[in-house]
């Protein structure tokens, strides 16, 4: 059985507590491997290591400090193969979807690279004759992070890697469902030379490591990537030390189809943006919003394009569409949604139960005749399930799709620019897709209005995340 190992101030430690948290394939419920149960002492070691080695690592030049990004990138797509196996069989993923987020975790290194010398201060006109106003841009200090389990891979590329370019040192603790990626990626970082304390490690428990990561005094920013309860327990942990925080959180995406619409369009994204990781996606596409003048076409299709959906082990098979959810209480999850929403009056015509007994499978599942008051509109499901609501005008499918306390991703499918512009300027959302799936860009900026989040990641606006101002009023003489 494979031990996993933390890795603190440069050097992978041993387990000192003794104790271990079995990491399963959800796709036969098998222990795999053995993630050490990390106590607070681990986690302020390498809060102290990331301290001790943060100043060094900011006086080197932005650009030498990207290399190291990039070497990394090129560990990652070194061990591709290896890498996507170990997504497979931890997370559940498809062999695809699994390859798709290892190169793009490379590729997002090398982009956040080439921001060393593209991130800049400001020159501020004075009032004054003699005075010059600087805005530098500076690191924050330690940083943390706290990763899911559905895209545990890249959400430490996500993390780390602006707050690397930028200067930062950073702790991270991967969930404790899907551990080994993490550890691996720590191999290829220990085999970058990058300078010790600068990357580390910690597993364990979110309520043990996440509490710490959140809670110490010398961290200057915690961002984690989770459901709303652990975010609002992140941001309680960081209060008294009024530690920056920034949260990317649940999401309830609604897809607004107009009777303009491509249908063939509109249902291939739909059904792409919904079982795309079994579901367990914060932007999937969560609730259907479908003019009823073209309801019946667009359910035709639909349940024709659903039925399609290929499940399977994706450590046997590759050519499929959706493997297991995450866990046990993931599948207890979206069975109990799916029935309370019969039992509140929606219709099932597909889907809705377990496959086999082996294994956390799901099947894809259609809700019809569902109305906004039911809970399954409002609460995020995490699973293959899409209800679909009728609506008469647009105006009342734009209110309802507002009408959430999420506000992460949403999508229009139209064929009408007036339209598409008119659902734009009214969705209350932190992303909008038009006439495609819902997957976001490394260059854009993926960030949650409502209780879906605070802050945001990629691109510019998500390197400066990692930033803190120092303005300088600079007066001479003459």
């Amino acid at each position: 059985m494979k031990e996993l190992k933390m890795f603190i101030d440069g050097q992978f430690v041993e387990n000192e507590s003794g104790k271990w948290i079995n990491v399963l394939n959800p796709s036969t419920e098998e222990v795999i491997s053995l993630m050490p149960d990390g106590t607070a002492e681990d986690a302020r070691k390498a809060i102290d290591a990331a301290e001790q080695a943060q100043p060094a690592w900011e006086r080197i030049p932005a650009i030498q400090r990207a290399s190291y990004l990039r070497k990394i990138a090129e560990g990652i797509r070194a061990r591709e193969a290896e890498l996507t196996d170990i997504i497979v069989r931890e997370g559940g993923k498809t062999q695809g979807l699994a390859n798709v987020e290892v190169l793009f975790t490379a590729d997002y290194l090398d982009y956040m690279a080439e921001w060393a010398r593209r991130y800049e201060g400001e020159i501020v006109q004075s009032d004054r004759p003699n005075e010059s106003i600087f805005v530098f841009k500076r690191p924050i200090g330690v940083t943390t992070g706290i990763l899911p389990w559905n895209f545990p891979f890249f959400l430490i590329a996500r993390k780390a890697a602006p707050a690397l370019v930028t200067g930062n040192t950073i702790v991270i603790k991967p969930s404790q469902l899907t551990p080994e990626n993490a550890y691996v990626f720590a191999q290829i970082v220990a085999e970058s030379g990058l300078p010790k304390g600068v990357f580390n490690l910690v597993n364990g428990r979110g309520s043990v490591i996440g509490q710490e990561l959140a809670a110490n005094p010398k961290v200057g920013m915690v961002s984690l990537t989770g459901s709303v309860g652990a975010g609002q327990q992140t941001m309680a942990a960081a209060a008294p030390n009024i530690t920056k925080v920034s949260l990317e959180l649940g999401g309830k995406a609604p897809a607004i189809v107009m009777a303009d619409a491509d249908l063939d369009l509109a249902v291939k994204a739909i059904i792409a943006s919904r079982v795309i990781n079994t579901g367990q996606v914060c932007n999937c596409a969560e609730r259907v919003y479908v003019d009823r003048k073209v309801k019946a076409a667009f359910m035709e299709k639909l349940i024709a394009g659903m039925s399609q959906v290929k499940v399977g082990d994706p450590n046997q098979v590759k050519e499929i569409d959706m493997g297991p959810l995450i866990e046990a209480n993931a599948l207890a999850s979206v069975e109990a949604k799916v029935a309370k929403a019969v039992a509140q009056g929606a219709k099932l015509v597909l889907g809705g139960k377990r496959i086999g007994t082996k294994g956390y499978f799901f099947e894809p599942t259609i809700l019809d005749e569902v109305t906004q008051e039911m809970d399954i509109v409002h609460e995020e499901t995490f699973g293959p399930v899409l209800p679909i609501v009728a609506y008469d005008t647009i105006d009342e499918a734009i209110a309802w799709a507002n009408d959430c306390e999420y506000g992460l991703t949403s999508s229009v499918y139209t064929e009408g620019l007036e339209n598409a512009f008119k659902v734009m300027r009214s969705l209350k959302f932190g992303e909008t897709y038009v006439n495609r799936e819902n997957f976001e860009a490394m260059q854009g900026f993926h960030a949650g209005w409502r209780k879906s989040g605070i802050g945001g990641a990629d691109g510019k606006h998500g390197l400066e995340e990692y930033l803190q101002t120092q303005v300088v009023y600079l007066e001479t003489k003459n």
